[in-house]
């Protein structure tokens, strides 16, 4: 009876380390939505989040339509910190805009934004719970502690160019800034909320929220909604976006989305696919002790027998060992014994000068 007890015991703490592990173990990516989440990529971690999209526009107003393509780029590094990401976003667009008789094909780049962020509160990192082993009850009730958000911040710079989609007397460079904060509510329901400030300083300056609302179908599928609200003297909207995602593997995801917004000024439609793919072959997973991170010091251990006889392996390493401080012994010695030789040599040629 206690060898069954102890099996049970041994797999659900197994089950429970694989759940856990699988915020940080699997991509970190913030497609298809348009809200970024409030964890990095990890400290030396390249990621690439990239997509093409159809994109329809109409006015009811200025009475244009505007059809055509996109693609969306999106590359993130971890740099120095765990907690610090740099990130470059482009979005490349080109369609056929018409109004009345005239028609125009135009082509650009629509987003160019630098920026970083970093995440200044990881409630992950505080004291792991351990599972109750004595009841069901206390391992499935909702923990309340899971309210309190992970929070971000982030900085950056937009640069716009003069091509077919600038607005008139907008500033080339102009800041945004936001707050990110990210619930993980259960293993399954994950809630993003971005409150961000966009081309400050100029005639284009908004401002709004984005909401994201992630539910893990099953450990491949996933499936998302998520709603923006935009506030600005140049354009205010409300749009709302529906998709889903597949985990090929760890570091490779699939996904794809549509939007649509609530104005007839303009009327936006959008939907589109797209890849993220991560590169981490040189990270290392930091330590953690009571919340805080941990710093390593590698420290050379010799290995020895257990039975005090050097085994081959060691006797050949010990053999090499000997050899390269012979030779460095003797090489020393020769540099010793040169100078003086130089030195005996001048006075014989001295002497036979002077003969």
């Amino acid at each position: 009876m206690k060898s069954i007890k102890h099996l049970i015991v041994t797999i659900y703490l197994i089950a429970f380390n694989q759940l856990t592990a699988q915020y940080t173990d699997e991509i970190n990516t913030n497609r298809p939505g348009n809200s970024a989440g409030a964890f990095s990529v990890g400290k030396k971690v390249l990621q690439v989040e990239a997509g093409v999209y159809y994109a329809n526009e109409s006015h009811s107003v200025l009475n244009y339509d505007a059809n055509g393509f996109g693609v969306d780029l999106t590359t993130r590094y971890g740099l120095l910190k765990e907690e610090l990401e740099l990130s470059l976003d482009l979005q490349f667009q080109m369609d056929q805009y018409t109004t009345g008789i005239f028609k125009k094909n135009r082509n650009g780049l629509r987003q160019t934004t630098l920026g970083g962020k970093y995440l200044f509160y990881d409630p992950f990192k505080a004291k792991e719970k351990k599972p109750n082993i004595y009841s069901w009850r206390a391992n499935h009730k909702f923990d309340w502690k899971r309210l309190i958000p992970a929070i971000s911040g982030y900085v950056g710079v937009n640069y716009t160019m003069n091509n077919d989609y600038a607005i008139p007397d907008e500033l080339t460079l102009s800041p945004k800034a936001m707050l990110i904060t990210q619930h993980h509510l259960d293993r399954r329901w994950v809630i993003v909320a971005n409150f961000f400030a966009d081309k400050i300083i100029s005639k284009t300056f908004n401002y709004g929220y984005i909401i994201t609302v992630t539910y893990g179908i099953n450990e491949k599928w996933s499936a998302m909604l998520e709603n923006r609200g935009i506030k600005g003297n140049y354009y205010s909207d409300g749009i709302f976006t529906v998709g889903g995602t597949y985990l090929l593997n760890k570091n490779l995801q699939l996904d794809a989305s549509i939007s649509k917004n609530i104005k007839s000024t303009p009327d936006l439609l959008y939907g589109g696919v797209g890849v993220s793919w991560r590169l981490d072959k040189n990270h290392q997973d930091p330590k953690i002790k009571e919340g805080k991170e941990v710093k390593e010091v590698k420290k050379e251990e010799k290995k020895k027998s257990k039975t005090g006889i050097l085994s081959e392996e060691e006797l050949d390493k010990a053999a090499e060992k000997a050899e390269r401080k012979k030779k460095k012994n003797e090489k020393n010695k020769i540099e010793e014994v040169k100078p003086v030789e130089e030195k005996k040599k001048r006075v014989d040629d001295l002497e036979e000068s002077g003969n």
